[in-house]
């Protein structure tokens, strides 16, 4: 009996249980593993895989709804990635129409490399903005913006959730709930005695991801970044809203280097919802 083409497999539902095949999937595209990041996905969020028939994945990503009615308000589309044996088969295409699919009326929105951006512009996506990822030692002057930080407590989730929705404009609660258990560092900004920011920096190979990275102003960024590089010898990463342009100006300043630009897309709304201006850096690109 022939084998069916992998384009018309069928798409099931990942569970945590897949992590090694993820992760196997990742490091088959010369991606690192990252299990660490495809575990917290895999858990806040929805995977979706085709099963290679010779093993493993064929192909997966990652939806992380967010919202807190019945109908989410959000979802951010992350991991889009197809085995190198599979690749310019349709199988990509075929998997993200499934998830816009499923996704109904739910507005919908991704990070695009400049690889996949004319796929999801053939699906309807339209770029709404654009991020910077930076990398590297960051090295500190002596002068960098002292706004009072501290490591977060377990009495600071409330107002970080709170000041999450306010800024990111959707509710992402199972998502930060999980952050002091993902992250290495969680820190807060505090001016007379309200959180007016707070950033994480969790491991991802031989790195520290800067991200969430929620901020009042980029003094506060800043500063919160500071802090973070403080407590850690890895080079740090992030991914930066190109519109922080004194932000972006200040890392490079201060060691880090830019690796690469993505487009920030969305598909069902014109904008992103909540207050860019506050929203430096997110939790990964792969969440949104």
């Amino acid at each position: 009996m022939p084998i069916p083409a992998v384009a018309s497999l069928p798409i099931r539902r990942l569970t945590p249980r897949d992590l090694t095949a993820c992760a196997d999937l990742s490091e088959d595209r010369g991606w690192p593993r990252e299990e660490h990041k495809w575990r917290l996905l895999l858990t806040a969020g929805t995977g979706y895989g085709i099963d290679d028939p010779d093993g493993g994945l064929a192909a997966a990503c990652v939806v992380t709804e967010y919202g807190s009615g019945e109908r989410p308000d959000l979802g951010a589309i992350g991991m889009v990635l197809v085995a190198a044996r599979h690749a310019r088969q349709g199988v990509g295409r075929r998997l993200m129409r499934h998830i816009v699919s499923a996704m109904g009326t739910t507005p919908l929105t991704l990070y695009a490399t400049p690889y996949g951006r004319p796929l999801y512009e053939e699906l309807g996506f339209k770029t709404t903005g654009r991020s910077e990822m930076l990398c590297g030692h960051f090295t500190p002057d002596g002068q960098e913006p002292r706004v009072t930080t501290r490591a977060a407590t377990a009495e600071d989730l409330g107002p970080i959730v709170r000041l999450d929705e306010e800024v990111f404009g959707s509710d992402r609660t199972p998502l930060l709930a999980r952050l002091p258990a993902f992250s290495d560092q969680l820190r807060v900004a505090v001016d007379g005695g309200r959180i007016v920011g707070f950033a994480a920096a969790w491991p991802n190979m031989d790195t520290q991801v800067v991200g969430p990275l929620i901020a009042r102003d980029t003094a506060t960024a800043k500063s919160l970044i500071c802090s973070l590089a403080a407590h850690t010898d890895r080079p740090l990463r992030t991914d930066i809203d190109i519109r922080h342009e004194e932000l972006l100006t200040w890392a490079k300043e201060h060691g880090l280097a830019s690796v690469a630009m993505n487009s920030v897309m969305a598909y069902g709304i014109t904008e992103l919802p909540g207050d860019w201006t506050r929203r430096f850096a997110p939790l990964t690109v792969a969440a949104g």
